[in-house]
């Protein structure tokens, strides 16, 4: 779901934004999303004296997606200073699945160990 959403977010705000705003905008927005459904949903936690200081570290994770999305459109666009707005997106999707599978890595050992411990 919040795949989806942040590629229609990037292809909207790209015409606007250029490709780094539209896909840190597209990101921020669905991190937050991203955060509060895993918090919910996938760790249990519907305590919310740390939902927070959760999302606070959850600004982290964004960073490190903005690096690698942001990264990987930097070198799409040095290789191929051409690219279009289908090979923008298909760098933004792959290198997304690794921003996710990184994201959740961090979210599950870093930000919500607290779940598994209970």
């Amino acid at each position: 779901m919040c795949t989806a959403t942040s590629l229609a977010l990037y292809a909207l705000l790209r015409p606007w934004l250029g490709p780094q705003l539209a896909n840190a905008a597209a990101l921020i927005i669905t991190s937050v999303m991203n955060t509060a459904l895993n918090r919910r949903l996938t760790f249990k936690i519907t305590d919310q004296r740390r939902a927070a200081r959760d999302h606070l570290k959850g600004l982290v994770l964004i960073l490190v997606a903005l690096v690698i999305t942001g990264g990987s459109l930097g070198v799409l666009h040095w290789l191929r200073p051409d690219a279009t707005v289908a090979d923008e997106l298909l760098t933004t999707t792959l290198s997304g699945f690794l921003a996710t599978a990184a994201r959740f890595t961090l979210l599950r050992h870093w930000i919500f160990r607290r779940a598994r411990h209970r």
